[in-house]
């Protein structure tokens, strides 16, 4: 509250200090929030985009492997899945965005040739190869997906704490400094103008007291004329 605050022209300067440094990084916190709203929304079409890519190629994947296992029977399809040796291997790395560090996750050994599947070419047919390839693609999107959804997380938490710094410096902190300051200035002021008006009273008092002396100083210097005269 502000009548807690001791109305010196000290604590006036700090006030105005800190005011001006929560501007400043009230104003930083707006520009931050923006950008990270701007970066948000590019990511959030990139996920829309990313999600309708893996449903379709989910539902390829489905009609694949349904082929494949009406074609060649689930003893054959297990067996070719059972066959592959090399195994997806994913690695994780980071970039900053906007001050947000969000993952950037790095896969290898999701698509393979027909050699590297593990299963014979001969005693398989295209069925199978087409389920294998799908189900890698739709691997490979649903790491894409992972890493933009996270993405898409870590950047919208950020947001809402740089909203909240935001409306805590612009509802509350400002407006509390902003009512010291004032409160400071007008409890100051009233100091300068009761300092003035006392000034102006010891002048007022001073001048009666030297008219007053300069009177009695008249009035011995008259009574002293007569008694010279009569010498």
């Amino acid at each position: 509250m502000a009548k807690d605050v001791k109305p010196t022209r000290k604590n006036l300067m700090a006030i105005e200090e800190r005011i001006e440094l929560s501007e400043r990084g009230h104003d930083t916190l707006e520009k931050k929030r923006d950008g990270l709203i701007m970066e948000f929304m590019d990511i959030l079409d990139q996920a829309q985009d990313v999600r309708d890519q893996m449903d379709d190629r989910y539902e390829r994947a489905q009609r694949a492997i349904n082929m494949a296992r009406a074609m060649e029977g689930d003893v054959s399809v297990r067996g070719a899945a059972a066959a592959l040796k090399e195994h997806p291997e994913i690695t994780t790395q980071s970039k900053n965005i906007m001050g947000v560090v969000v993952p950037q996750i790095e896969s290898s050994k999701v698509k393979k040739s027909l050699d590297e599947r593990g299963y014979g070419v001969v005693g398989t047919s295209a069925r199978i190869d087409e389920a294998a390839e799908a189900y890698e693609e739709l691997l490979e999107t649903i790491i894409l997906a992972a890493e933009v959804e996270t993405a898409m997380k870590k950047m919208l938490t950020e947001i809402e704490t740089t909203k909240r710094r935001v409306n805590a410096l612009e509802f509350t902190l400002l407006p509390q400094l902003y009512e010291n300051q004032e409160y400071i200035e007008q409890k100051l002021e009233e100091q300068e103008r009761e300092e003035i008006f006392r000034m102006k009273k010891i002048k007022a008092k001073k001048e009666e007291e030297e008219a007053a002396e300069r009177a009695e100083e008249e009035a011995e210097s008259e009574a002293e004329e007569p008694l010279a005269a009569d010498d």
